[in-house]
């Protein structure tokens, strides 16, 4: 069997598409279906179903499948752990952060210490999005307000942190220190989209509180909200640690939450079955370092 026909496989059922998956592969259509037939019929079974011009992986094919993906990460783990050999200055640490504002300092710091390991960030939205790349290898960390739990993942708690709420420095709260809650039950809110995570927590301490937030604006990155509120659009939870120095910001002002007491904990997550790099390690107790401070 070779190995240039399994990720032929493996792209054929992503797509179940021929000309899509040809197309990603850059070869011919005849000469991937060729491939994919000369497997089914090394195996003895088929994997896909033919619908008309369609093809759809049957129960065949998606048990195949899984052993496929398996082997494969077996294989980047084994390039990695040898690519570890050749020691620290050559890792690369691949992390998924929720915290956008605290990134960059945090990236600094740790660059500073050691300048030759490459960082690649991911973008990811949901704890099962995040769940799901952990468990397939694929990030080696996700540090997130979220806890991202599993058979085979491990998370640590870094630090506790209390939810604000911000408003613009104009404001009727901004003169005071502390306000409950509930007495915001009619400001209009400007929110992260309701498919994230932090929107769900915030919506359930109103309700907490007693009320349905009024969401004047949804967005999707946590800097346009703090530029909304800045311009005086409406009042914003925020989490002061996530956002770093505009957290100081002379257009808005912080009021702590007296009730109900709104926290959330900031966290490390990682597969303790994925192969780790030195370099992975030592980013891990350098984040472990950096919360405690």
């Amino acid at each position: 069997m070779e190995f240039l026909q399994l990720k032929y496989f493996q792209a054929v059922a992503k797509h179940e598409h021929m000309t899509m998956a040809a197309k990603e592969l850059n070869v011919s259509q005849p000469s991937l279906s060729n491939s994919i037939h000369r497997l089914e019929k090394r195996l003895g079974i088929p994997l896909f179903e033919r619908q008309g011009k369609g093809i759809r992986l049957n129960r065949f094919g998606k048990t195949y499948l899984r052993r496929v993906e398996q082997a494969f990460r077996e294989l980047e783990e084994g390039e990695r752990e040898v690519t570890d050999m050749a020691g620290l200055e050559r890792g690369v640490v691949t992390v998924s952060v929720t915290l956008p504002y605290v990134l960059p300092t945090l990236l600094k710091e740790f660059l500073t210490y050691h300048p030759q390991v490459r960082i690649i960030q991911r973008q990811l939205g949901s704890a099962v999005e995040m769940k799901a790349e952990l468990e397939n290898a694929e990030i080696d960390f996700c540090i997130s307000t979220t806890p991202v739990t599993g058979p085979d993942i491990e998370w640590l708690v870094l630090v506790e942190e209390e939810l604000c709420l911000t408003v613009p420095k104009a404001h009727r709260f901004a003169g005071r220190g502390s306000i409950s809650l509930s007495e915001a039950a009619n400001e209009p809110f400007i929110s992260l989209s309701s498919n994230s995570n932090f929107r769900e927590i915030t919506d359930a301490f109103c309700r907490q509180a007693g009320f349905e937030p009024h969401i004047a604006f949804e967005l999707e990155e946590v800097s346009a909200v703090q530029t909304l509120v800045e311009m005086g659009l409406g009042i914003t939870f925020t989490l002061p640690l996530s956002l770093g120095r505009r957290a100081s910001s002379p257009e808005t002002v912080q009021l702590q939450i007296t009730e109900p007491r709104c926290k959330r904990t900031f966290g490390i997550s990682w597969n303790r079955k994925h192969y780790l790099s030195e370099a992975a390690i030592h980013f891990r107790q350098f984040v472990i370092d950096f919360f405690s401070r």
